[in-house]
């Protein structure tokens, strides 16, 4: 039953605690999860860092974050759709292996022409691209089912964790060692994950039967209302990060800020993942996201009027806390409306979905930011957010009421 349109749901009912979560299984998995997503946290800002000293280094860096971003909403789009269960390992790791090599490419040929390593940078975003999806199934499909929104939790917890961590690994890396140190981290901690993926099982059950006979594609399409919130709400992080030095500096603040600022926008996230899997939560996860997502666009709305350092904080700490449940209501809310079978593509889908949102919030508020104030260029984006938000509504309601029928029917 769709928890779009079934009865409410509690994702606390099951009685376990997150003691239950420590197992060999999902230590290990942490581990290889942890060493797989450090790299893709790392890599915009080593490649800023990388290509700095070079002439009009600082645009060569952001076009080869681009460029790694695009590979990234690629790979997890067209890799993410064929994975096949029986061979999951396989198959992860081989494109976690080529994006360890293309990262060591990078780390190693610093001073290669720009076309080259805009290469590597696709390569390094495309190849694994099918890992946040894989990673996530082999997690849930291998705890009890009564654990499921539980780790989950954990799941957002130890990604908010790595991305916190990502920015200052970079920075003491390209400062402390060598500008390439970050990339050749990267393409270390990427290596390991692959080889690091046979302590765990070589894929999971799946039958494609549970989809009735329809495609692969059109099955993940049904999904998408599930697919927008997900954009909307990484289209707000996008304005949290990128906006907010110009913010800081329109509001007479030391631009120094915006690095604590978002490690706290970090750690309340993760903070508020754990929070989230701790009890049940009133409503349907359809409603549970829209009040979340309506939540965090008016903590960031707050971040971008108000202008003093300490409430600027707040607001968002208070985004970061709302966000991480959000980020576990739309993984559940796939889980609800996919098929078994199609849950690993379902998951790769999303990630490349909200990567999609990423970006094109970032080039909105890139435009905006040339022509008006910081905080125009976050009211730019909160709306760009709730229109997603709106037409993500609009097809939960409508999927609702399909399956109302379809149960009228039977």
């Amino acid at each position: 039953m769709s928890a779009i349109s079934g009865p409410t749901y509690s994702p606390g009912m099951a009685a376990h605690s997150y003691r239950a979560l420590l197992t060999r299984h999902v230590l290990s998995w942490a581990a290889v999860a942890a060493a797989a997503r450090l790299p893709v946290a790392m890599a915009p800002l080593a490649f800023v860092f990388l290509v700095r000293e070079r002439p009009g280094g600082y645009v060569l860096g952001a076009e080869l974050a681009a460029v790694y971003v695009v590979g990234e909403v690629i790979g997890a789009a067209l890799l993410g759709a064929r994975l096949r269960p029986d061979r999951a390992r396989r198959h992860l790791a081989g494109g976690l292996g080529a994006g360890a090599a293309a990262f060591a490419g990078l780390g190693l040929l610093p001073d290669a022409p720009d076309l080259l390593l805009g290469a590597f940078a696709l390569v390094a975003g495309a190849a694994p691209g099918a890992s946040p999806g894989g990673l996530r199934t082999l997690l849930t499909e291998h705890v009890d089912p009564g654990l499921v929104t539980k780790a989950l939790s954990a799941e957002a917890t130890l990604t908010y964790a790595v991305w916190a961590a990502a920015p200052a690994a970079a920075g003491a890396l390209a400062f402390g060692v060598a500008p390439s140190a970050p990339l050749l981290l990267a393409a270390g901690l990427m290596a390991l994950s692959a080889a690091g993926l046979w302590m765990l099982p070589p894929g999971w059950r799946s039958d494609p039967a549970d989809r009735a006979g329809v495609p692969m594609l059109r099955t993940l399409a049904a999904a998408w209302p599930v697919y927008v919130s997900g954009a909307a709400a990484m289209s707000l992080l996008a304005l949290a990060e990128l906006v907010l030095p110009a913010l800081l500096e329109q509001r007479h603040l030391a631009v120094g800020w915006s690095g604590p600022l978002l490690a706290g926008y970090a750690l309340a996230s993760a903070a508020g993942s754990l929070l989230y899997g701790l009890r049940s939560w009133p409503g349907r996860l359809g409603t549970q996201s829209l009040v979340l997502l309506l939540a965090v666009a008016a903590c960031v709305t707050a971040a971008g009027a108000v202008p003093l350092l300490g409430a600027i904080a707040a607001a968002l700490s208070l985004a970061g806390l709302l966000q991480a449940g959000l980020q576990v209501t739309r993984a559940l809310g796939l889980r609800a409306v996919l098929p078994q079978s199609a849950l690993a593509a379902g998951y790769s889908m999303m990630y490349s979905v909200v990567g999609a949102g990423y970006a094109a919030s970032a080039s909105l508020s890139g435009v905006v930011l040339g022509v008006a104030t910081p905080s125009t260029a976050i009211l730019a984006g909160v709306l760009l957010t709730l229109v997603l938000t709106a037409a993500a509504a609009a097809g939960e309601l409508r999927l609702a009421r399909a399956a109302e029928y379809a149960r009228a029917e039977r």
